[in-house]
């Protein structure tokens, strides 16, 4: 899982030059466990990281190049994605 984490943080860093690699990895564990746990909470059996890879991929893909403005207009998430270089 570790190495699907990594091919998604290096894969959201080359959409979006906005962000730092920590940034980039903070997003793509809070996309990963906001997918397996809203998966979970709708009855729906564990499809397997594979599953959650399809997602947060598409997921990065459609949105990565904009992610940083999520801050901007969500600043409840802020502490969690401020780092040395602030988004």
């Amino acid at each position: 899982m570790e190495e699907y984490k990594e091919q998604l943080t290096e894969r959201l860093l080359q959409k979006n030059d906005q962000i730092t690699y920590d940034q980039a990895l903070t997003w793509v564990e809070l996309l990963w466990e906001d997918f397996e746990a809203t998966y979970a909470k709708a009855g729906h059996e564990y499809a397997g990281a594979e599953m959650t890879l399809k997602v947060v991929t598409q997921l990065i893909d459609n949105y990565g190049e904009r992610l940083h403005d999520f801050v901007a207009k969500n600043p409840k998430y802020r502490h969690l994605l401020q780092g040395k270089n602030e988004i």
